[in-house]
């Protein structure tokens, strides 16, 4: 699954991680990217996110990285998982250094072991703005990461990449790695969208995959739950690895 949980503040203006929780728990997912998690942060009450959405949900591995950072509080990505995980890579993104006003960005890349063998998972937020996500995704598919990837072991790519499909940016990606949310959604209908949750018009979300990953499914989680627990519906996909 990934899944913009908008610092568990859903449409109703309601904040709770526990919602976020409940709704992950609908889909059964055993993998989840998070974007936008508060940590410690004085406007969520202090409350480390990451930790209490993993927590209600029995997922012992919490690999999070902060995109911003002031003094204790951090704001960013996670990955949460029951599998036993490592982390491999967690940095920034490009932004502007002189332009603070502007978010920044980041992601992290951990290893996950499945039925003994390694599957990578990256998740990744990326920016606003057309040149600073294609920055992003640059930088992303270089030598600092996916880059220097090893080919022999299956790839996920998952996050919000604020791009539509047909975009440059998720064009770019695909030159790497394929679409699981097209090539998982029902014959003659199109992939749904992802945002905003109570009425979405936009795919923005996305998981990306390697070659040797196939798609059983793939489809937005609709529930009651999800269209008000954030502004971003849960894009989940149903994998296997080809061995």
């Amino acid at each position: 699954m990934t899944y913009n949980v908008h610092r568990c503040v859903g449409v109703d203006g309601k904040l709770s991680p526990g919602r976020i929780a409940e709704v992950i728990a609908e889909t059964g997912a055993d993998v989840v990217a998070l974007q936008e998690l508060d940590v410690r942060r004085a406007r969520s009450g202090g409350v480390d996110q990451a930790e209490a959405i993993a927590r209600e949900l029995g997922m012992g591995n919490i690999h999070f990285h902060p995109a911003l950072k002031v003094m204790e509080e951090e704001y960013g990505d996670a990955i949460i998982t029951a599998l036993p995980s490592t982390v491999i890579k967690a940095g920034a993104l490009p932004g502007v250094e002189r332009r603070p006003q502007i978010e920044p960005r980041g992601a992290i890349w951990t290893r996950i072991e499945l039925d003994g063998a390694p599957v990578d998972v990256v998740n990744t937020h990326f920016g606003l703005r057309r040149w600073e996500r294609r920055a992003q995704a640059r930088c992303l598919l270089g030598s600092e990461w996916l880059g220097r990837a090893d080919p022999t072991v299956p790839m996920v790519l998952a996050g919000d990449f604020n791009s539509f499909p047909r975009g440059t940016v998720c064009g770019m990606i695909r030159q790497h790695l394929r679409d699981a949310h097209q090539l998982g959604s029902p014959k003659r209908r199109r992939p749904r969208r992802t945002f905003p949750s109570n009425f979405p018009v936009f795919r923005i979300d996305h998981i990306f995959i390697s070659r040797q990953i196939s798609v059983v499914s793939a489809d937005t989680h609709r529930s009651l739950l999800s269209r008000a627990a954030s502004d971003h519906l849960p894009l989940v996909a149903d994998l296997t690895i080809d061995r």
